[in-house]
C-alpha cells in the first residue's frame, strides 16, 4: 500500500481545516470547496472567489505519463533540486504503438523506446520517483488502483488526470512546469475554480451506463462549458454508480474543459478501496465521512446546476470530430443518414483509461457471450485495451478475455495506443473516409489514427461491442435485430456484469520499480547526438526594445485549434524529450485562415509559401519576432506543454486569441509566452496576412490591457486592445524568460 502515512496525516488534519474554512465562509460547503480549502499552501485568510482569485495549493502527489514526463523531468533536472518533495510517479503508457497485439507491440515498444525508458527510469531512480514499467498500465487506471484516495489532491501531466475523481479526489491535469513546482516543494498556483453541480437522480439500468452521463453532460456544456470550473456530482443518483463508473465520468470531464470533476465519498468507494487491498484507507475515510461529502444546503452555492435523471437517460453516441456532439441513440440512426456519415463501421475499440474497469469488461463480455451463443461474429475489427496489468490479469482469469478472442477480438497492450494516435491501421488508406467507434474520451480529427477522414464516435463499451457485431453505425441494440449464421433474426439482451471481481483482483506481472533511497550518486546521461532526448537550455528574457515591435504574423488559425493541432501526437510522441526535433510538428495541423490549408503559410519576407515550422525557423534565424492569432478555446484538449514550448523555442512572442483553454494558457505563461485575448472578439477579423504587429508590453501589470497596433500593407493601421490574466508572479516569469528560469534563480540564491 502506497502513501499510508501521508493519507493518515491528511485525514488527521482534514476535519479541523474544514471547520476553520467554515468559520470564514460562514455557510455550508460543497465537497470540492472542502478539498480546496484543506489543501491551501497557507491557512485561509479570506473567502476566495471562483474564476477571479489566484490561490496557492499544496497537492499531495504528482503523476506523469512517459510522453510528458520527459519534458517535465528535463525541466526538473534544470532546476537544481536534489529530490522530489512530494510522492511522484512516472508511468510508461503513451509510447506503445498498437498494431498487431499486446505481446508483439510491447516488445517492439521496449526496443524502439529503450533510450527514453532508460532515461525515465534513471531520472526516477535519482530523484526519488516511483517508476511504472511499460505494460504496467495506463497512468490514470494505475493511479485509481494504487494512489487515489477520498479527500486528497493531486496533479498529473495529462489532461485526463481527473479520473481519480471517481475516488473522491481532486485530480487536475497540468503542464510539466506545474509538476516541477510541486515536485520542487513549491506552492502550486491555480485560479480558484468556479463550481458546477450536476445533480443525479434515479438509477442507471439496461443499456445505459456511466459513460452516458458524461456524454450527456458534454452535450449540455460543450467543450468549453466547464472551463475554469470543477464539476461536482451529487444527489442520490451519484451513490448508485460504481466507483470505476464515477472514474469514467470524471475522466472524460476533461472534454468539457473542466479543471477537474469529482464525486463525494460513499460506500461504492469504500468497496473499491477494499477490493484493491486498501481497506485501511477506506476505514480512515469512514471516520471522517461526513466531511468527505457536500454539506446539506450547499447546493445553492454552485455557480451552475444541471439535473440528470439516470432512470430516464438514454445511451448516447458522441461525434464525429468533437466529443460534445451528443446524439441519443434513438436519433443517431437518422443523424448518420442526414449527415452522411459513413454507415459502415470499420473498427470498434473498447477499453482505455476511461473505460477498462472490471465492470466495463464484464458488461461488454456479456454482450459478446450472448452474441457468440446466438451464432454471431463481429463484422467490424474489434479491439480490446485493458487499462492496467491488474485488469488484464483479472479478466484473463475470469474468462472475459477468452470471450472477446472467440468472437474475433484483438487484445492490445495495457497502454494508450489507439486513443492517442499510437495506432497503426492497415484497413484504410490515408484520406479514405471511414467510421470508427470507441469507448475512449477524445475524438478530434486525426486523433486516433492520423487520418483526417476518419469519423470517430464515442460511446459506452457495451454499445461499442454491440455495434461491432452489426458492422454499421445505424444499428440500435435497444430496438434492432441481427441476422445470425443460420439466417435467423436475433436480438441482444441488456448487458449485465459485476462491479467488482468476486474473487478479487489479480496483480499480474509487477511493473513497479521503487527509487533508490539515496540517488545523489546516480548520474543521468544524455547522448548529445540523440534524436530523442535533448538537454534544456533556459529561454532568454524579453528585450522590450526589439521583441514586440514589427512582429510578423506566423499563422492566423481558423476554427478549432487544439493542442493536437498545435503539436500532434502519434508518431511525434517519440520526440517529446527533444525540443528542437519535436518543434518540426508545430502548427502543422492548424488551418490557415487565409487559404484554408494546413501547414502552408506565407513567409512574409521572401513571399514564398512554406511549412509552418520552416517559416518560423526562418524568422528566428533572421531575428524576426512573430505572433499567432486564434479563435475560441484555443489550446483545447491535452495538457501537453510542447504546444507552448515549441512556439517559444522557435521565436514566438505572443499568442493572441478570442479565448483560451485553461491548461494551455497556464503552459504559455510558464514558458514565458504572452497569452493575450481580444477585448472585442470581432477584432480577430481585422488581422491581415501581411500585417506588421506591435505590442505595447513595457508597462504590463496585473489587470492592465495591452495595446496591439496592426500596420497594414496599404499604410492604414488598426489599434486593438487586448486582455491578459497574468498576476504579478506570472508577469515575473515573463520578465525573466520563463517560470523555470525564476525557479533556477531562486535555487541558486538559496
Amino acid at each position: 500500500m502506497f502513501d499510508l502515512d501521508l493519507i493518515k496525516k491528511v485525514y488527521s488534519e482534514f476535519k479541523g481545516k474544514v471547520l476553520a474554512a467554515k468559520k470564514i465562509l460562514n455557510r455550508p460547503m460543497t465537497y470540492a470547496e472542502k478539498i480546496l480549502y484543506t489543501h491551501l499552501w497557507n491557512d485561509p485568510a479570506s473567502f476566495y472567489t471562483g474564476g477571479k482569485d489566484f490561490v496557492e495549493f499544496a497537492p499531495d502527489r504528482v503523476a506523469m505519463q512517459d510522453a510528458t514526463a520527459q519534458m517535465a523531468l528535463l525541466q526538473f533536472m534544470s532546476a537544481g533540486i536534489p529530490r522530489v518533495a512530494v510522492p511522484s510517479t512516472v508511468h510508461c503508457d503513451h509510447l506503445i504503438q498498437a498494431e498487431v497485439g499486446s505481446v508483439k507491440d510491447l516488445l517492439k515498444a521496449e526496443d524502439e523506446n529503450k533510450e527514453v525508458y532508460d532515461f525515465l527510469e534513471s531520472v526516477s531512480n535519482k530523484y526519488g520517483i516511483g517508476f511504472w514499467r511499460p505494460g504496467a498500465g495506463i497512468i490514470h487506471q494505475v493511479v485509481l488502483e494504487n494512489y487515489a484516495f477520498p479527500g486528497g489532491m493531486m496533479i498529473g501531466t495529462d489532461s485526463h488526470t481527473p479520473n481519480a475523481g471517481g475516488l473522491g479526489m481532486i485530480a487536475i491535469g497540468v503542464g510539466g512546469a506545474d509538476a516541477v513546482d510541486v515536485m520542487a516543494g513549491m506552492p502550486w498556483e491555480l485560479k480558484f475554480p468556479k463550481l458546477i453541480g450536476v445533480k443525479l437522480t434515479g438509477k442507471l439500468s439496461g443499456w445505459t451506463s456511466p459513460k452516458d452521463v458524461i456524454l450527456k453532460v458534454a452535450g449540455i456544456l460543450t467543450v468549453k462549458g466547464g472551463t475554469g470550473a470543477i464539476v461536482e456530482y451529487f444527489g442520490e443518483g451519484a451513490d448508485t454508480i460504481s466507483c470505476t463508473g464515477k472514474g469514467t465520468i470524471c475522466n472524460m470531464g476533461a472534454e468539457i474543459g473542466a479543471t477537474t470533476s469529482l464525486f463525494p465519498y460513499d460506500r461504492k468507494m469504500y468497496d473499491y478501496l477494499a477490493a484493491t487491498e486498501r481497506e485501511e484507507i477506506g476505514k480512515l475515510a469512514n471516520d471522517i465521512a461526513e466531511y468527505l461529502r457536500p454539506d446539506e444546503g450547499s447546493e445553492q452555492y454552485y455557480d451552475q446546476v444541471i439535473e440528470i435523471n439516470l432512470s430516464e437517460l438514454e445511451p448516447h453516441i458522441n461525434g464525429p470530430f468533437t466529443p460534445d456532439l451528443a446524439w441519443p441513440i434513438s436519433v443517431f440512426k437518422q443523424a448518420v443518414k442526414d449527415k452522411e456519415y459513413p454507415e459502415e463501421l470499420k473498427v470498434a475499440l473498447i477499453g482505455s483509461c476511461t473505460n477498462s474497469s472490471y465492470e466495463d469488461m464484464e458488461r461488454s463480455a456479456s454482450v459478446a457471450k450472448q452474441a457468440l451463443e446466438m451464432g454471431l461474429k463481429v463484422k467490424s475489427e474489434f479491439t480490446i485495451t485493458p487499462g492496467s496489468e491488474q485488469i488484464r490479469a483479472t479478466i484473463e482469469r475470469d474468462g472475459q478475455l477468452e470471450i472477446f478472442e472467440k468472437v474475433g477480438g484483438l487484445v492490445l497492450a495495457n497502454a494508450c495506443g489507439p486513443c492517442i494516435g499510437q495506432w497503426k491501421r492497415h484497413d484504410v488508406k490515408e484520406g479514405e473516409k471511414n467510421s470508427i467507434i470507441t469507448s475512449y474520451n477524445r475524438n478530434f480529427s486525426k486523433r486516433n489514427d492520423g487520418n483526417p477522414a476518419t469519423n470517430a464516435f464515442v460511446a459506452s463499451p457495451e454499445i461499442v461491442t454491440a455495434l461491432a457485431f452489426a458492422g454499421k453505425l445505424t444499428f440500435n441494440p435497444l430496438t434492432d435485430t441481427l441476422t445470425n449464421s443460420e439466417g435467423k433474426e436475433v436480438k441482444l439482451a441488456e448487458p449485465k456484469g459485476e462491479e467488482l471481481p468476486k474473487n478479487g483482483y489479480l496483480k499480474g506481472v509487477n511493473g513497479y520499480v521503487a527509487p533508490a533511497e539515496d540517488g545523489s550518486r546516480i548520474t543521468v546521461e544524455i547522448n548529445p547526438e540523440s534524436k530523442r532526448l535533448q538537454r534544456l537550455f533556459p529561454f532568454v528574457h524579453p528585450n522590450y526594445a526589439v521583441d514586440f515591435s514589427s512582429m510578423r504574423l506566423l499563422l492566423k488559425a481558423k476554427g478549432k485549434c487544439t493542442t493536437d493541432h498545435i503539436s500532434m501526437a502519434g508518431p511525434w510522441l517519440r520526440f517529446r524529450g527533444h525540443i528542437d526535433n519535436i518543434s518540426n510538428n508545430m502548427f502543422i495541423g492548424a488551418l490557415n485562415w487565409f487559404n484554408d490549408k494546413t501547414n502552408y503559410v506565407k513567409n512574409l519576407v521572401t513571399g514564398v509559401y512554406d511549412e509552418v515550422p520552416n517559416v518560423a525557423r526562418y524568422y528566428k534565424a533572421n531575428g524576426i519576432p512573430w505572433v499567432v492569432i486564434g479563435e475560441e478555446n484555443y489550446g483545447e484538449g491535452s495538457s501537453r506543454e510542447h504546444a507552448a514550448m515549441e512556439p517559444r523555442h522557435l521565436g514566438g512572442k505572443a499568442i493572441i486569441v478570442k479565448s483560451f483553454a485553461r491548461i494551455h494558457e497556464t503552459n504559455l505563461k510558464k514558458q514565458g509566452m504572452l497569452p493575450l485575448t481580444f477585448e472585442d472578439p470581432a477584432d480577430y477579423d481585422k488581422v491581415r496576412e501581411d500585417d506588421m504587429i506591435d505590442l505595447d508590453v513595457k508597462e504590463i501589470a496585473p489587470g492592465s490591457q495591452v495595446k496591439m497596433t496592426l500596420k497594414h500593407a496599404d499604410g492604414t493601421t488598426d489599434e486593438i486592445m487586448l486582455n491578459h490574466t497574468m498576476n504579478q508572479q506570472q508577469i515575473d516569469w515573463f520578465k525573466v524568460g520563463s517560470a523555470l528560469n525564476l525557479m533556477a534563480k531562486k535555487a541558486v540564491n538559496s
